[in-house]
């Protein structure tokens, strides 16, 4: 399936910040639906689908990156540019990343001899979120490997590129349903799925997850999420009904000064922490119902 023939706003930022504030940064653009953040010469690149006030959104842009790092010291340039060429860029350093002992993701368009026993995800991102290149990812998967049983039928909630549904369905898992509202997502995850050859156990769903759809879909053995924290933290309740009684949830998404308060929050809701993945700034948990 083709891409949507559209043009991307880029917006290029540049602007003092600490490592935990670059983290927060990232976060920061993630939530208003940038894509494939990068890092290039000292400025961090975002693509946003064209908004139909650019000055408007460019302050409401500034605004927000103002507040979430506390910092009035920012350049931010802006320019349009073809589906085709960004997608183009994302080939530059892209490579076969490790994971766990047996699990390895890779570009489609790079070369990899796997060893007898590895698990190798094949995942083209397009405009979608969810690479190896990430730590929320990372985590994600780690902690995934380690919950997931045969036959488990899991949820994968805001799937992005469908990297946690495809890994979980490569695991043993009987069913994965991945959840993604995003119409340039939903086109990756689909192609995704087509290219691992798992799709006679992926059920892609084109919507935006909500606490009626999620618990219509269960019960379930397993959930990963990874998206924001204020939405997991929204979410916990329909998590909760949507398991069934001895289920695991893996979540992600969480910066680590935010851990603290999240973990509370879990709490209160009824599930307890069974495993912690720390992977720079990110902090993933994998949790079981009291």
């Amino acid at each position: 399936m083709k891409y949507p023939k559209l043009r991307w706003l880029e917006v290029g930022i540049r602007t003092p910040v600490t490592d935990n504030e670059a983290s927060v940064l990232v976060d920061t653009l993630v939530q208003m639906c940038g894509r494939g953040v990068l890092e290039r010469d000292g400025w961090l690149y975002t693509y946003f689908e064209e908004p139909g006030d650019l000055s408007g959104f460019v302050e409401l842009l500034r605004s927000r990156i103002n507040s979430a790092i506390g910092n009035e010291e920012i350049h931010l340039v802006t320019r349009w540019q073809a589906n085709e060429d960004w997608s183009e860029k994302w080939k530059r350093g892209l490579g076969p990343k490790r994971i766990t002992d047996s699990i390895v993701v890779r570009p489609s368009w790079v070369q990899f001899h796997p060893e007898p026993d590895d698990i190798v995800i094949v995942i083209d991102p397009g405009m979608a979120f969810g690479t190896a290149e990430h730590g929320t990812t990372r985590g994600s998967l780690r902690l995934l490997a380690s919950a997931l049983k045969v036959d488990d039928r899991i949820l994968d909630v805001g799937s992005g590129s469908g990297i946690l549904a495809i890994a979980a369905a490569a695991l043993g898992a009987s069913e994965a349903i991945a959840i993604e509202g995003d119409l340039p997502s939903f086109e990756a995850l689909q192609k995704n799925v087509q290219e691992n050859a798992v799709s006679s156990r992926i059920n892609c769903v084109e919507e935006w997850a909500d606490a009626q759809s999620l618990q219509a879909m269960g019960p379930v053995d397993g959930i990963v999420a990874n998206i924001e924290t204020d939405v997991l933290c929204s979410f916990l309740p329909a998590f909760r009904n949507a398991l069934i009684e001895d289920g695991w949830l893996v979540m992600s998404g969480i910066l680590s000064m935010e851990w603290p308060c999240f973990l509370e929050n879990t709490r209160a809701e009824g599930f307890r922490c069974a495993e912690v993945d720390r992977d720079g700034e990110w902090t993933s948990g994998l949790f079981k119902s009291v």
